[in-house]
Formats: C-alpha cells, sequence, structure tokens
C-alpha cells in the first residue's frame, strides 16, 4: 500500500503576476522550487489564503531571485497579484518510508519571495 505525504511546501508567497492568455501553470522563481525540493512540470496543490481556493496545476521555472509567482491560464482566476498563497507537493511512499520522511518546507519573505 502507498499513501500520500507531503513532500515540498512553500510556505506563504505573495502572487506577482496572473496570466490568463498563457496555456495554464503556475510560474515560481527557479531559487524558490530548488530550496523547496521541487522540479519544473510538478504538480502542485495550492491554497489562496486571501479567497480559500484550492486548486492544482504544474510548476514552471521562473528566473532565479525574480520573486515571481505567477498563476497562468485558468489558475489566474483562482488567485490575483497581491493574494497569499501557499504552494504544496505531495508523493507517494510506503508507511514505512513515510515513518522516516521530512519534508521540504521553506518560508521566504512573503513581501519579497525571497530567502
Amino acid at each position: 500500500m502507498l499513501i500520500e505525504m507531503m513532500k515540498s511546501k512553500i510556505h506563504r508567497v505573495t502572487v506577482t503576476e496572473a496570466n490568463l492568455n498563457y496555456i495554464g501553470s503556475i510560474t515560481i522563481d527557479s531559487a524558490l522550487i530548488k530550496a523547496a525540493n521541487i522540479l519544473p512540470g510538478e504538480r502542485v496543490f495550492i491554497v489562496n489564503n486571501n479567497n480559500g481556493e484550492r486548486f492544482d496545476t504544474y510548476v514552471i521555472a521562473g528566473e532565479e531571485g525574480s520573486g515571481v509567482i505567477c498563476l497562468n491560464g485558468a489558475a489566474a482566476r483562482k488567485a490575483q497579484p497581491g493574494d497569499v498563497i501557499i504552494i504544496m507537493a505531495y508523493a507517494q511512499m510506503t508507511p514505512e518510508e513515510a515513518c522516516d520522511f521530512r519534508p521540504s518546507v521553506i518560508f521566504p519573505d512573503t513581501a519579497t519571495n525571497r530567502l
């Protein structure tokens, strides 16, 4: 049996852009995805602290050090610039693996989206 555990979390970053006219995804500063152990293309779950929206999409790596958090495509309807969101990724593992697993959790500066 496999269970899903939180693997990675970027806790409380501020949306900098929302681009409705894009195929879809979330663009995240590369420094943040590296620090949180998230890969480009990986599925992530997003919680919007401002309006309670919860949704999932995939990651596109943004310019390192830029602080970019851009919701693209339909996700741009779920948050607007200035909203504070939490980004999480999950992994499947056995209960035995889960006992020793420690997720990567980062706490960027909410004003700059930098570590």
